[in-house]
């Protein structure tokens, strides 16, 4: 199983329902979004860069905002929850993108006020990057 994040830019503070988890205020900056796929894991990271989609997975809820855009993509072969527990942001939505978690983390999408892309603090053995520019878009 391959994982990937997604590192997520926010312009403006966005409100929304989450699907089940509920009602959340997302504040203005940086998410960094840890997920996982068994299988087609390019066709779930191009789902993620459609706007108008049907609203499936939690991030969709946050990725429909127009202020919401990925700015860069990550893959790793290190198991989804290992990676994601490497990522010191701030939780602000607990249970996002987690309720299938088997480690219960707390969420797996992770919240920075501002976020240095080319400082590798953050995050821990990635494979490849993939910068948006290299990314086709399908519509």
């Amino acid at each position: 199983m391959e994982s990937y994040q997604l590192i997520i830019k926010l312009g403006d503070t966005f409100e929304t329902c989450a699907g089940k988890l509920g009602f959340f205020s997302f504040p203005k900056g940086f998410y960094i979004y840890t997920g996982s796929a068994r299988r087609n894991l390019e066709a779930r990271i191009q789902r993620h860069l459609l706007k108008f989609k049907k609203l499936h997975w939690q991030t969709d809820y946050l990725l429909k905002d127009l202020n919401a855009n990925i700015v860069q993509i990550e893959r790793s072969l290190e198991r989804e929850c290992k990676w994601n527990k490497n990522v010191h942001g701030k939780i602000i939505s607990p249970g996002f993108g987690s309720s299938d978690c088997v480690e219960k983390c707390e969420s797996h999408l992770k919240y920075f006020d501002s976020l240095n892309l080319g400082n590798e603090n953050w995050k821990k053995s990635t494979v490849e990057k993939y910068e948006i520019s290299q990314i086709q878009y399908t519509f």
